[in-house]
């Protein structure tokens, strides 16, 4: 049992909690009691969707996890912000401002690309040691330092006249309208459709549903409270959902029934995706024998013809490790202990 599982992580579950399901369901089902389970990315309890749990050699990848890009569905409803920038907590601060569409295709131009965020109060971020939502919940008050993070690309949802704003990241970091890949709904308003419909740019908005792809160390609920601010008004997240975690999207993901209903039924193999599903991005190199035996002893290779960067390194079907190659040389990175 080498590779990942997906989960469709359901509202109230911590990251950690799913780890324990897994290994409860690899532990009634016979598969062993020594099989590790890591995550590949921590979700909030309120969160849900996509939530990777490695398996056996896999949780040596699951740190390259955390350095991925994440896509996020969430909710900003206005008028209220909390304590935690979510539903959870207590309310902070209110406004009666309602923004428009039109203002909300004005400001979220400036979220596309990078920025500088200050992550929340209540965030797992440590100072002096202490989680910072330990220090929030005793009453301290927490200040965290802004941190760079990339806004790849913002997309609303479609209006009821079925139209909805995408906006994506361009060179340097300025935000244009355009089309994010894959999405049904195209731009807002382009110049070229002629003059805006003003019934639907004029329309106030209690809530809005976005769209984010990000970077690393985002934080949805900043975002909107930033959303929310720039609109003139405050505002707090109420639903958020991961569609995507690095290369894992929803299609493979399973929910905690059908995990505990496969686990008895020892059919956990129908849904372990290949340790390689990890590292779609890396190109795989193929060892000879010779090669492989000479890695796993911890040698590095000279001579190898292939351009500098990272790769999977294969005997067959059977990986290896990660590796570096530098100037005709390869290098482990991880490896697997794989038969």
């Amino acid at each position: 049992m080498h590779g990942w599982i997906i989960l469709d992580k359901p509202l109230g579950l911590g990251s950690t909690q799913g780890v324990s399901a897994v290994k409860r369901c690899l532990r009634q089902g016979g598969y062993g009691k020594g099989i590790k389970v890591g995550h590949g990315g921590t979700l909030d309890p309120l969160a849900t969707g996509v939530l990777p749990i490695a398996v056996g050699e896999a949780t040596k990848l699951a740190g390259r996890m955390l350095d991925s890009d994440k896509v996020y569905d969430f909710t900003i409803r206005f008028g209220e912000q909390t304590s935690t920038l979510d539903a959870e907590g207590e309310v902070v601060a209110t406004s009666d401002v309602r923004p428009t569409r039109a203002a909300l295709e004005a400001v979220l131009p400036r979220f596309s690309g990078p920025i500088d965020q200050v992550p929340p109060a209540y965030s797992a971020l440590k100072i002096d040691g202490e989680r910072a939502y330990d220090l929030a919940r005793a009453g301290e008050e927490v200040v965290l330092a802004s941190r760079a993070v990339t806004i790849h690309s913002l997309l609303s949802s479609p209006s009821p006249m079925g139209r909805g704003t995408a906006l994506e990241e361009r060179g340097g970091g300025a935000g244009t309208l355009a089309s994010v890949p894959g999405a049904d709904a195209p731009p807002l308003h382009h110049p070229s459709d002629g003059p805006p419909p003003q019934a639907e740019l004029g329309e106030e908005l209690e809530e809005v549903t976005l769209t984010a792809h990000v970077s690393k160390g985002t934080y949805i609920r900043s975002l909107a409270r930033d959303i929310a601010l720039a609109l003139g008004t405050v505002g707090h997240v109420t639903m958020l959902r991961r569609t995507k975690a690095g290369p894992f999207t929803l299609a493979p993901a399973i929910s905690l029934d059908k995990l505990n209903e496969m686990g008895q039924a020892r059919t956990l193999e129908q849904i372990l995706l290949p340790l390689r599903a990890g590292l779609d991005d890396i190109p795989a190199l193929a060892l000879d024998p010779d090669q492989a035996g000479a890695l796993r002893q911890g040698r590095v290779l000279a001579g190898i013809a292939v351009d500098d960067g990272q790769y999977f390194a294969m005997l067959g079907d059977i990986p290896v490790a990660l590796v570096e190659a530098l100037d005709a040389q390869v290098r482990v990175v991880r490896g697997f202990n794989l038969d």
